[in-house]
């Protein structure tokens, strides 16, 4: 008994702000009107008190709101779903709405919100600190992102002075460049004054009076802070400089709110590329948009050394088979796959051909401007030209900046920064893939107002491209459409706790209440927007972290 009266007691209160403005009606007429009486003499009535009328009123509007479970904040959103007016909205049996596949609807009422508590506590001085902190990241320059922003978040839990970190110059990409070759250092150093102390080196005087040379260890993948604080911290404080090496992902995806929002202070606001690079980037999107009102960023990622690691096979024949399998080589660790079966998972990415016929099966015209921001395409022109028999209006960073570029080609990393500015700035960005570049381009577009960001469903896609011929135009594109629902970038995509944080920074993304903009015109004034976290944590310690050893 004592469960059914809480559960009523909650949904009683999730009265809509349209039910709380008839009660207040209510409770007005039972002010003025004391009580309703018969005139007819021949039969005698109780008095029907208005309190009764109330009460009548407030169980009838409870067991209603009991019913439909509408929050009042979101009221409006959810009716709105209920008769399916969404991106995919069926206006009647046999008609479908044309799909936005410019912008969401809903976009508008999503923002990023990565500000610091009122009761998180400033960094910690680099005198008072447990010692420094070096990194040593790993992969390419998304990778090595990933490993960047954790590093903060690591030195912060530890109570460490961060040095800037070092980027890795023996990956596959064999480029040696710098942190501040590609970042601009002082603003990193200074943006984060008020998390972490970071220095872009340990003092001389420092490294003089040891003993020995840093200690170096390797954390596993996906550390708990509290490994961190029981392994990790105890060394720092014994050797007071230590090194960790080959750091990507060896942080634990789900942290305390307060820790996941200093990883977006770190990716999307102090991680900004250097004067060079982000005015060479800003220049080709200024020319993107003279082009064209709208374009598209598509990253096709088919490059040779991606295909031969995802381990299936394009239709290139017994030479693909050949070429591909050398390069696979160089990954001694990679296991035997069968291309088929990856296929049928979903782990194949899509050739150019086909993510062309996705986008024009998903309503984008032949007119659309694609920028394809990619490296060396595996099979050349012939891989590409399908493609462009789709969309004529292609172009890249080399196309768009042949000599401005030049600086800049012996540098992989920089060159995939450019692309990175030009992916970010897009309409609509088109990812061929679920790498580091994708995931973190994905959570920053989201973070950035939910812009429309498209990743095929590959496993779905791939049985219904091989059966293409078998149907005609209009019945694959209606499952296509049918396909992609939900890998669209809307914003109800993102759940908290759902994929990878950098992929879906749901502590960092707040809502405003949905407002149907026609409804508010006829019937009442909208309310004062309120920003909503879209994490379900109602509240959580100032820093997430304990404290130890603090010197």
């Amino acid at each position: 008994m004592g469960v059914s009266v809480g559960v009523g007691v909650g949904k009683f209160s999730l009265l809509s702000t349209t039910n709380l403005a008839v009660l207040a009606q209510a409770n007005d007429k039972c002010r003025k009107h004391v009580c309703w009486r018969s005139t007819t003499p021949f039969q005698q009535r109780k008095p029907i008190s208005w309190s009764v009328v109330c009460g009548l009123m407030l169980f009838g509007l409870g067991l209603i709101s009991l019913l439909t479970g509408h929050m009042a904040s979101d009221l409006e959103w959810y009716s709105q779903r209920l008769v399916r007016r969404t991106l995919y909205s069926t206006l009647d049996g046999n008609y479908r709405a044309p799909i936005d596949v410019w912008k969401s609807q809903y976009s508008q009422y999503y923002y990023g919100c990565s500000e610091r508590g009122r009761d998180y506590a400033p960094a910690v001085l680099e005198r008072m600190s447990n010692g420094y902190l070096l990194i040593a990241t790993s992969g390419g320059l998304n990778q090595q992102r990933t490993g960047i922003t954790d590093a903060v978040v690591v030195a912060r839990i530890l109570n460490a002075t961060l040095v800037v970190p070092e980027l890795d110059h023996h990956s596959y990409w064999k480029d040696d460049s710098d942190f501040i070759h590609i970042f601009d250092v002082d603003w990193f150093i200074s943006y984060l004054a008020k998390d972490v102390t970071i220095v872009k080196r340990v003092p001389d005087k420092f490294m003089r009076s040891m003993e020995k040379p840093p200690y170096t260890m390797r954390v596993p993948r996906k550390s708990e802070p509290d490994y961190y604080l029981d392994q990790v911290l105890p060394i720092l404080l014994r050797r007071q400089v230590v090194q960790l090496t080959k750091f990507d992902y060896r942080l634990a995806n789900n942290l305390d709110d307060e820790l996941q929002k200093l990883r977006c202070r770190v990716n999307f606001h102090a991680l900004r590329f250097t004067k060079p690079i982000q005015e060479l980037g800003q220049r080709i999107v200024m020319r993107m948009q003279k082009m064209a009102h709208h374009f598209i960023a598509v990253h096709l990622r088919f490059e040779p050394d991606m295909l031969a690691f995802s381990g299936c096979y394009f239709g290139g024949g017994e030479k693909e088979r050949r070429e591909l399998g050398e390069i696979r080589k160089r990954w001694t660790t990679l296991p035997d796959l069968s291309p088929d079966g990856e296929r049928k998972r979903g782990k194949c990415p899509l050739t150019p051909h086909e993510v062309g016929l996705m986008l024009r099966a998903l309503g984008f015209s032949n007119d659309t401007y694609l920028y394809v921001a990619s490296g060396e395409i595996y099979g050349g022109d012939e891989t590409m030209q399908p493609l462009k028999d789709l969309f004529p209006n292609i172009y890249t960073k080399e196309m768009l900046a042949d000599e401005e570029l030049k600086p800049f080609l012996p540098f992989s990393s920089r060159l995939a920064a450019i692309d990175y500015i030009v992916c970010d700035e897009s309409d609509v960005f088109v990812t061929n893939n679920n790498g580091n570049m994708a995931k973190i381009l994905a959570g920053r577009r989201r973070y950035m107002g939910h812009k429309r960001t498209i990743r095929p469903n590959a496993k779905k896609l791939s049985t219904l491209l091989a059966g293409r011929h078998q149907m005609d135009w209009d019945t694959f594109a209606k499952k296509v459409k049918a396909c992609q629902r939900g890998f669209m970038g809307e914003p109800d995509e993102m759940r908290p706790g759902r994929g990878e944080f950098h992929e879906f920074p749901s502590s960092c993304v707040c809502k405003r209440p949905y407002v149907d903009e026609q409804l508010s015109k006829e019937v009442y004034r909208p309310p004062k927007l309120v920003a909503t976290n879209l994490t379900a944590k109602a509240d959580s310690s100032s820093n997430g972290i304990r404290r130890r050893g603090r010197t």
